[in-house]
């Protein structure tokens, strides 16, 4: 017990500081703190690592108990088993971790924080309206006929990988081919389109599977594929269910169930990232509306 006292007395000295002694710096560095352990609490709340979280809790609290009553023996355990520990969590959240990364680069931050810099650049769409309408026509009839198919449509990060897990086939979307490739009893029938501006680059290509425990038991590979390359990449796909009919969209690890051609369409068009007008520099955001 008189360990568990001067271990008490020696945590509670912490909070007897000066206020005199407070610098910005410790305040600015508070809040650094505060921000990334919300933002790592976050990440790991809509990953697979909120279920290892409380094993960790676990392990926590029981290396505090070790070094509280000073067990030397488990302590020198202890501090050879940390290196292991740490190979072992970056082996076991590496998709994770790649993804964290990935989200980290694609954010704006220098545009955030000086918006005297509008880095925005002008970006030509990535496919064309004649492409949207095709997706969304050849989705609503395989949609009616229960034909099941997965399209996979590359944003920013390549799908190289994957393209090379199917057959080449660098062809013009349009509606008819894709119905024609995911007819049943067709050779390109099984497996994900990977779509690339207006063009069909690839079929019958196969994706990573979603371990997301939180998804339906009611959904079958093809579901769990789809938001599987929506967890690793920032693609989009679209799902169309052969049980049920249904169409979906997977995005950023997200699935929508049952979605509309209008919906779908709306969110090709988000997805087109078409520009309407050429963008100028501007020396502060909202300079010429008379924004704050």
């Amino acid at each position: 017990m008189s360990a568990v006292k001067v271990w008490l007395n020696s945590y509670l000295k912490l909070f007897t500081v000066p206020i005199s002694y407070i610098t910005f710096t410790n305040i600015l560095e508070i809040l650094i703190l505060a921000l990334l352990v919300y933002n790592v609490l976050l990440w790991i709340k809509n990953t697979k690592a909120w279920t290892l979280l409380k094993g960790i809790m676990v392990l926590i609290c029981f290396v505090s108990v070790v070094y509280i009553l000073r067990m030397d023996t488990l302590k020198f355990i202890v501090r050879q088993a940390i290196d292991i520990a740490i190979m072992a969590a970056l082996v076991i959240f590496q998709p994770e971790l790649r993804r964290a990364l990935e989200q980290l680069g694609e954010k704006q931050i220098v545009a955030s924080l000086i918006p005297i810099i509008d880095t925005n650049r002008e970006v030509s769409e990535r496919f064309s309206d004649k492409t949207v309408n095709e997706i969304v026509k050849a989705a609503s009839e395989m949609s009616k006929v229960k034909t099941g198919a997965l399209m996979v449509i590359e944003q920013n990060i390549r799908l190289d990988e994957y393209e090379r897990t199917g057959i080449v086939l660098d062809s013009v979307v349009t509606s008819q081919l894709l119905i024609n490739i995911f007819e049943h009893n067709t050779p390109l029938h099984d497996g994900a389109v990977i779509i690339k501006g207006n063009r069909i680059t690839s079929a019958t290509c196969y994706l990573p599977l979603s371990d997301n425990m939180m998804l339906s038991k009611e959904l079958g590979t093809r579901h769990r594929a789809g938001v599987g390359i929506s967890e690793v990449t920032d693609s989009m796909t679209v799902i169309v269910s052969e049980e049920t009919g249904n169409i979906s969209i997977a995005y950023k690890g997200e699935l929508k169930r049952n979605v509309p051609a209008d919906v779908l369409k709306e969110q090709l068009i988000i997805l087109q990232n078409k520009s309407t007008a050429p963008k100028k520099f501007k020396f502060w955001k909202g300079w010429n509306k008379n924004e704050a």
